[in-house]
């Protein structure tokens, strides 16, 4: 990778596994609106598969977008998040960085389908934290903090704004 946010192959597929873990977490939420829909699913099962080596960083770059349209699908916000959070659980194979914005579609989608439970994604969170593996977050303090690098997904886009910015920034502070 040419940029910091993209991490070296090892370190993409040790931080692989926990982003799987974030998306899988939800998975439910968005499977409940579209039960006929795999592709959420599918997302997470070949993130995990290069997590094992079993899959190319090139030959998932292109797949990565095939979960996020699954979003399209949802009919509730909650069950949205949930599928943009296995969507950028598949991009880790192509830069690091979209590690954390798995976590945060996750960390979103709980406080989405729990309005009335101001802790809910505060307990999401925790748990992210709590499954991280010390190889993992190893690699994740090495990315830039949200913002700071304009070349990936901790640059100034949808990740840095709102909920997921600020899920990000707990995650990132958290590990410091």
């Amino acid at each position: 990778m040419t940029t910091v946010q993209g991490m070296a192959e090892e370190d993409r597929r040790l931080v692989a596994v926990w982003a799987a873990d974030c998306a899988e977490r939800v998975l439910p939420l968005f499977e409940r609106e579209a039960p006929d829909d795999d592709r959420a699913r599918d997302a997470i099962a070949r993130t995990r598969a290069f997590a094992r080596g079993e899959l190319t960083a090139a030959g998932e770059i292109r797949r990565r977008f095939v979960a996020g349209r699954a979003a399209q699908a949802a009919t509730a916000p909650a069950g949205a998040a949930a599928a943009r959070a296995a969507a950028q659980a598949a991009g880790v194979a192509h830069m690091g960085a979209h590690a954390f914005g798995a976590a945060a579609y996750a960390a979103s989608a709980v406080e989405l389908a729990h309005p009335d439970d101001s802790d809910a994604r505060a307990g999401e969170v925790h748990w992210q934290l709590a499954h991280l593996s010390p190889e993992a977050a190893a690699a994740l303090r090495r990315l830039p903090p949200l913002g700071a690098d304009t070349a990936g997904p901790l640059g100034p886009g949808l990740l840095a704004t709102g909920t997921l910015g600020a899920v990000i920034r707990e995650l990132q502070a958290a590990l410091s």
